[in-house]
């Protein structure tokens, strides 16, 4: 029997090494991307493959079109294309939006959005042909309700959930769902950054009175992955009841 094929972008830690540990368990061939923190990744492809399962490293910058096409061009050599694409690279600015520059407002929507149009369009071709596929778009609570002085990520999380509710309808006739995640406070390196007075407050905003782990987003990752092909167009909520 054929493996399934997934490709995890910004996988290196956090929430998208959960998922790649989690597919790779599931016997999926994984595909694991990031753009820098390449140590980190060949460490995740080591594990998976010491846990019997089979990985590929792909690094590119998936903010560019030229390094998504690269990308592509590898997994298409090695197995024809994607049974699951989760865009989950993002990275976050906090700050006033008075103080950002150019350069780093681009930054932002390029890794955060720009790098889900540009990978899914890559994948769409051959789901379409196979006439199945699941696209998995890591999302935010703030592109639900935005977050003072992370205006840019805000925006740009809310651009991912408004692609993805438009393209599950483009997408939903050749039976290729369309889903995203819209995460609340995960308790990752990328809120690692924050005071330890800030990750208090934050906490005691959170109904559920804790921060979930990368190993819950996975979960909800595969479950979507593996199963409720009636289920698309949605962002769906996985904050402990933050909103």
């Amino acid at each position: 029997m054929t493996k399934k094929s997934v490709l995890i972008t910004g996988a290196s830690r956090g929430i998208g090494k959960a998922c790649a540990l989690a597919f790779g368990r599931l016997g999926y061939r994984v595909f694991i991307n990031c753009s820098r923190s390449i140590q980190d990744l060949e460490a995740v492809c080591a594990q998976i493959q010491a846990e019997g399962g089979t990985c590929r490293c792909i690094p590119g910058d998936v903010s560019s079109s030229l390094d998504v096409t690269d990308m592509f061009q590898t997994i298409q050599t090695e197995c024809g294309g994607l049974d699951v694409l989760v865009n989950n690279a993002g990275i976050a600015y906090i700050g006033l939006l008075t103080d950002m520059s150019d350069s780093d407002w681009e930054q932002i929507l390029g890794t955060n959005l720009s790098s889900v149009f540009y990978c899914s369009r890559a994948a769409i071709p051959y789901m379409v042909s196979q006439k199945s596929g699941k696209i998995i778009n890591i999302s935010s609570m703030w592109g639900t309700c935005g977050a003072s002085c992370e205006v840019a990520y805000s925006a740009a999380k809310s651009g991912v959930n408004g692609l993805t509710r438009a393209l599950s309808k483009e997408l939903a006739p050749s039976n290729i769902q369309v889903n995203a995640i819209a995460c609340g406070v995960i308790d990752t390196v990328m809120n690692a950054q924050l005071s330890e007075e800030d990750r208090q407050m934050l906490m005691d905003e959170v109904p559920a009175g804790r921060f979930g782990s990368p190993e819950e987003v996975a979960e909800l990752v595969t479950d979507l992955a593996e199963h409720h092909s009636y289920l698309t167009g949605q962002v769906i909520g996985l904050d402990g009841g933050f909103i």
